[in-house]
């Protein structure tokens, strides 16, 4: 198990070069000129202009500026934003707690509800209730989150007024009441994908044999689900969900954008739009660390709960 773990760590060397260069390419085929957004209203003299290009080492060549923002970001510095002349670790760190909590709380919903409908829904098999709450699976699904989220905000904040419709609170406690509905924006996608699978699964579950020899005992039928099911039942959920907490990091840009939340989401489209090189480039790749090692953790979990994945790994070794 460890060489195999070892062997998922070393890949990572590989996919994080590509997606560096990837990155720091794709962001300068936009086109925009930063020191042209920088200036605003007022017109910078050429040796302002001149200045500023040399300070971001602009005036370098592209391999020389990718080799400088890499270089410093192993050796943990990160770059200073064009924008808010700060490093950019100094932005992401005053606003990870807010973007952190609202994916946090999206899964949390997505985990429960999933988990809930689909065994509601498994042991009501094409009954009306099972038809119902497929359905709704099914809408989640097909709403984009900022939809969903302009959708709740128009009727929970402006019309209803039981939540804020923009912001987020200045601690935890108080985060909890202001996230609310942008976490269930976040997590409705999430809970879809991971309902319906907990649904199919737990019905291959109930046919298998040892349930019917559990059934000719007289075991209670919500005694075979919970204690004999859920733990193969969640071997794919818990698959699916980790790679879905990936997603809603990216999904959670959109999301802080309709609701104002001031997090990493609001901070990357502000570097976006005034072509702050910096802050997109360091986001963006962070947010891809953050990815493959929620895969890794994920395959972890996968191996520690399944025994015979845990076997064939340790056989291949």
């Amino acid at each position: 198990m460890a060489r195999y773990i070892l062997r998922r760590v070393a890949a990572f060397i590989p996919a994080l070069i590509i997606s560096s260069i990837f990155i720091f390419f794709m962001v300068r085929l936009t086109g925009a000129d930063p020191i042209t957004s920088l200036q605003g209203t007022q017109r910078l003299s050429e040796e302002s202009r001149i200045a500023l290009t040399r300070e971001f080492h602009l005036d370098k060549s592209l391999a020389e500026q990718y080799f400088i923002w890499i270089g410093g970001m192993l050796r943990g510095k990160f770059p200073v934003s064009f924008k808010y002349r700060q490093p950019v670790d100094r932005l992401i760190a005053s606003r990870l707690p807010t973007t952190l909590q609202l994916v946090g709380m999206s899964f949390i919903f997505a985990v429960f509800f999933a988990i809930t409908i689909g065994l509601i829904c498994a042991a009501n098999k094409n009954k009306a209730v099972d038809r119902i709450l497929s359905a709704v699976l099914v809408l989640f699904a097909s709403t984009p989150s900022f939809l969903l989220a302009i959708v709740l905000m128009l009727v929970f904040s402006l019309k209803l007024g039981w939540f804020p419709s923009f912001g987020a609170g200045h601690n935890f406690r108080e985060n909890l009441y202001y996230l609310l509905l942008p976490s269930l924006s976040l997590g409705a996608a999430m809970m879809s994908l991971m309902g319906r699978v907990t649904r199919s699964r737990m019905i291959e579950e109930l046919g298998a044999d040892y349930v019917c020899a559990e059934i000719a005992k007289g075991t209670p039928r919500h005694v075979i689900m919970f204690r004999h099911c859920l733990k193969g039942v969640l071997i794919p959920v818990v698959t699916i969900g980790g790679l879905q907490l990936g997603g809603a990091i990216v999904g959670a840009v959109m999301v802080e954008s309709v609701f104002a939340l001031g997090g990493i989401g609001d901070l990357l489209i502000a570097g976006i739009k005034s072509a702050d090189y910096p802050i997109v480039q360091s986001i963006v790749i962070l947010m891809t660390m953050l990815f493959l090692f929620l895969n890794l953790v994920v395959d972890i979990a996968y191996t520690a709960l399944d025994p015979r994945i845990r076997a064939e790994r340790i056989t291949s070794q």
